[in-house]
């Protein structure tokens, strides 16, 4: 079993709903490690929440890399000539939305000097510093609620100035950050 997904899962996932997500990764002029993330628009059932670039599996994708190489140029403006994918983690599934996804680490080779998100998709681009994410200040608990849960729920959380990380997003970045602030990625 890999992140709450039995192998079971992963071999049908065919059958179910599949998504895929990037995590770019890039040091600025200074050598610090970024990541960038998007804030969705306010419609849509992850709507106005922030997330990892990506998206739903189409049948023209070749791989679940394909899905989330294809989704992250589609909502960022980007071409895939522009991110480096470096490493494949282990698919994890949603606890609301039925969703598989396909999470994987990527390095973008150069920022582009004003981002095009998909005006559709993508309300805001976040380009956040890894560290002041990971450091324990950033971690938090919020009360949340909505329409499909059955009550009132303290989640874990991250702040990220006026944002919250929280969710699947948060739960594929939780091990993912120290290895990258480590340098096990080539970024």
């Amino acid at each position: 079993m890999m992140c709450g997904v039995t192998d079971a899962e992963v071999r049908g996932a065919r059958t179910v709903r599949t998504a895929a997500v990037l995590i770019p990764f890039y040091r600025d002029e200074g050598g610090a490690l970024r990541m960038v993330l998007i804030e969705r628009t306010p419609h849509g059932v992850h709507g106005g929440q922030v997330a990892l670039p990506g998206g739903k599996h189409e049948p023209h994708d070749r791989d679940m890399r394909a899905t989330a190489v294809r989704e992250t140029c589609e909502e960022l403006g980007l071409t895939p000539g522009d991110l480096d994918v470096l490493a494949e983690l282990p698919a994890v599934r949603t606890r609301s939305t039925g969703y598989l996804v396909w999470p994987f680490v990527a390095r973008l080779r150069s920022v582009p000097a004003r981002w095009r998100p998909a005006e559709r998709e993508v309300a805001d681009v976040l380009d956040v510093d890894v560290a002041e994410v990971a450091a324990p200040s950033a971690r938090a608990e919020q009360e949340m609620h909505f329409a499909s849960w059955d009550t009132t729920l303290r989640v874990p959380v991250r702040r990220i100035g006026r944002h919250v990380l929280w969710g699947l997003t948060l739960r594929i970045l939780e091990p993912v950050l120290p290895r990258a602030l480590a340098g096990e990625y080539q970024v």
